[in-house]
């Protein structure tokens, strides 16, 4: 899947050296057994954060962005429903610079996405995104979010 607006479609090469890089680490490496931890993939340009969770209600969910970095979100095990939706027009709710995190108050329009097992999502700056949302009830979930620096 590959979404975007026509007016920033040309603005990333998701087929650069880092991306491809980071598609590479995840096909080549033993994900199931990798410890929740940071892994560096490409020096501090690509680094892969395996998390285990358990998902929650989408309501108790907030929809983030990142200002330095792409993320590739991967799911190893598990499922999740990933809100998606433009960042133009949100409003902020919090800012944590120190982690590149922007969260925004709950839009009036958003669409989702189901992630399962293999799946992965790329989301730029532009891409607003509210991960860790219950499908059809609370689901165990181990995940890679490769983070992919501008």
């Amino acid at each position: 899947m590959f979404f975007s607006n026509i007016k920033i479609v040309e603005k990333y090469n998701y087929l650069e050296e880092k991306f491809t890089c980071a598609y590479k680490w995840l096909a080549e490496t033993d994900l199931a057994s990798l410890p929740v931890g940071s892994y560096p993939v490409m020096g501090n340009t690509v680094v892969a954060n395996v998390q285990e969770y358990t998902t929650i209600p989408a309501s108790e969910g907030a929809f983030e962005t990142h200002e330095k970095y792409f993320d590739i979100q991967y799911v190893i095990s598990g499922k999740e429903q990933f809100g998606v939706c433009k960042r133009d027009g949100l409003s902020v709710k919090e800012r944590i610079e120190e982690n590149d995190l922007i969260f925004y108050e709950e839009p009036d329009l958003s669409g989702t996405v189901l992630l399962e097992e293999g799946d992965l999502i790329i989301v730029a700056p532009e891409d607003a995104h509210k991960p860790r949302c219950q499908a059809d009830g609370p689901c165990q979930v181990k995940k890679v979010v490769v983070k992919v620096a501008l």
